[in-house]
C-alpha cells in the first residue's frame, strides 16, 4: 500500500515563509511526477507546481518567483518552500505523485496540510 504523507502547515502572517514536506512509502518501484496543489473552501484544486524525475519544473503563474518546488529522490520526498505569503495563499495543500508499484503507475494523493497566511 502507497501513502502519502504531508507535513509543514501551518499558519503564518503575510510576507512570511513556510516550507511543505511530502513522503512517499509503501511498495514503490520508481516515482514519476510529484507535485503540489491547493484548494480553498468554495474553490476548485488547482496546480501549485510539479517536478520530474529528473528535476524539471512547472509552476503556476501565481506563485511563481515565490514558491519552489524541490525532491529527494533517494528519500521518496517532494517539498513546497513558500516565501513571500499572501492571504490569497490560503488553502489545503495536498501532495500528489505518479508511482509504480508494479506494471503501471498510479496516481496518489496526501491527505492535505493547512496553510493559512493572516493578513
Amino acid at each position: 500500500q502507497v501513502q502519502l504523507v504531508e507535513s509543514g502547515g501551518g499558519l503564518v502572517q503575510a510576507g512570511g515563509s513556510l516550507r511543505l514536506s511530502c513522503a512517499a512509502s509503501g511498495s514503490i518501484a520508481s516515482i514519476n511526477v510529484m507535485g503540489w496543489y491547493r484548494q480553498a473552501p468554495g474553490k476548485q484544486r488547482q496546480l501549485v507546481a510539479t517536478i520530474t524525475s529528473s528535476g524539471s519544473t512547472n509552476y503556476a503563474d501565481s506563485v511563481k518567483g515565490r514558491f519552489t518546488i524541490s525532491r529527494d529522490n533517494a528519500k521518496k520526498q517532494v517539498y513546497l518552500q513558500m516565501n513571500t505569503l499572501k492571504p490569497e495563499d490560503t488553502a489545503n495543500y495536498y501532495c500528489n505523485a505518479d508511482i509504480r508499484s508494479s506494471w503501471y503507475f498510479q496516481t496518489y494523493w496526501g491527505q492535505g496540510t493547512q496553510v493559512t497566511v493572516s493578513s
